[in-house]
């Protein structure tokens, strides 16, 4: 009783008098109402959930209850996650920046591989079940916000190969291929000649057998290979990396981005797409919601604010030439994934356990609002490796990569009669 009472007591005097529109049932039964009409019942099934919120970090100790199933919660995801905020609220000294994944780790070969084995190797019937329907596993592109899953990846897919100005027979090789899906789309639509590296066997099997099946074995080559294995030396025309280097550790960028300048030819164009801190400030050990991340989604994952990514491309001799948020974009596709997966649930609850349905559920629903609240950015960043004293013409504009048959006019000097 008393450790009910001083939980309520100490939730209360958080909110300041704020209403939270919460219920909280307790595992004795008791229910108490922060609001008149509580659009969110959260049961908390023993005392130890309390225990935790009064000593941890909130939104890390909401997330693990759930997942372990300490917590049911009844209500819209949006809403169970506004609530949630609202409620870490009320423990301001357990409260810090909310930036995403940012562990340190040592990112050995090893390391990552196991890493990459406990987040991708799930099954992939199951990432088939809500993902669309050329697997890609990374932020859509929205041109309205109206479009299907289906509709949003193509265009990304389509963004990512006008961007690098894919032309047919150039070699493009992708860090971290996923399921194959862009390096299928470059090779039908733009007639590229591509490699894939991937850590998790499961990606590799399918992209290999897609290959195959989509007569693309001939035109694209998939490997299981850590990016830092990749032997080629100033082969490829471009390089693209698009949901990878969030794996990478941010101690690592500068070995990881070598790499890159490493295999391109000289003037060749690198994409690289992945989250960023919404905090420049990204040194830390503890953001909250982290430790939920770490522990049950992805281990030794790290997230590094957009200075790092161009500091340490441009140290690497690759000149940065374009940068596109697509923060809206990232939640409107994880929206998307979010209500697939529930549509699907008993499906896919014949696919992985029920605790791994909860941990992915949270996550993608957590991970949206966290893009609407501009917890985390997602960040395009084209750059051209110019490594020489012959510096690679640029485009004028950015016109080549949304205006079909555009002549992409390249930026030489006019030195007239000087």
């Amino acid at each position: 009783m008393d450790l009910r009472k001083n939980f309520l007591d100490h939730v209360k005097k958080g909110l300041g008098g704020h209403e939270l529109p919460l219920r909280l049932v307790f595992w004795d039964g008791h229910a108490y109402d922060f609001a008149d009409n509580p659009i969110v019942t959260m049961h908390l099934k023993s005392a130890k959930v309390v225990t935790s919120l009064l000593m941890g970090s909130a939104l890390d100790v909401l997330g693990e209850g759930y997942v372990e199933g300490d917590i049911d919660i009844e209500g819209r995801y949006q809403d169970i996650l506004a609530v949630a905020e609202g409620l870490s609220n009320a423990f301001p000294s357990k409260k810090s920046s909310k930036t995403g994944i940012i562990r340190k780790a040592l990112h050995s070969k090893n390391k990552d591989k196991e890493a990459i084995h406990y987040h991708y190797d799930v099954s992939n019937d199951f990432y088939q079940l809500w993902l669309d329907r050329n697997l890609v596993y990374s932020c859509g592109y929205f041109k309205t916000g109206e479009e299907d899953i289906d509709t949003a990846q193509e265009q990304k897919l389509d963004h990512i190969c006008r961007k690098l100005h894919l032309r047919p027979g150039e070699k493009l090789l992708d860090i971290g291929c996923g399921w194959g899906g862009l390096l299928s789309w470059a090779a039908r639509h733009y007639g590229i000649q591509g490699v894939g590296v991937t850590l998790s066997e499961e990606q590799f099997a399918f992209a290999q057998a897609r290959m195959e099946r989509e007569g693309l074995a001939d035109k694209v080559e998939i490997r299981l290979q850590d990016y830092r294995d990749i032997p080629e030396r100033e082969h490829f025309d471009k390089v693209s990396s698009v949901g990878m280097f969030e794996h990478v550790g941010r101690a690592k960028l500068p070995e990881y981005f070598d790499v890159i300048q490493r295999v391109l030819k000289e003037g060749g164009w690198v994409m690289n797409h992945g989250i960023t801190a919404a905090s420049k400030d990204d040194d830390g050990d503890h953001h909250s919601g982290s430790d939920f991340i770490d522990k049950y989604v992805f281990p030794d994952g790290e997230i590094p604010h957009l200075w790092r990514v161009v500091r340490d491309m441009a140290g690497a001799n690759l000149e940065v030439l374009d940068v596109e948020n697509l923060r809206p974009h990232y939640a409107q596709t994880l929206i998307h994934w979010v209500r697939r997966l529930e549509a699907r649930k008993a499906e896919a609850l014949t696919l992985v356990s029920d605790k791994t349905y909860r941990i992915w559920a949270i996550y993608m629903a957590g991970c949206a609002y966290g893009f609407w609240r501009n917890w985390s950015a997602l960040h395009q960043v084209l750059a051209v490796k110019q490594s020489g004293e012959e510096l690679t013409p640029r485009p004028w504009e950015r016109r080549y990569q949304y205006v079909d048959n555009d002549p992409f006019r390249l930026a030489e000097p006019d030195w007239g009669e000087v």
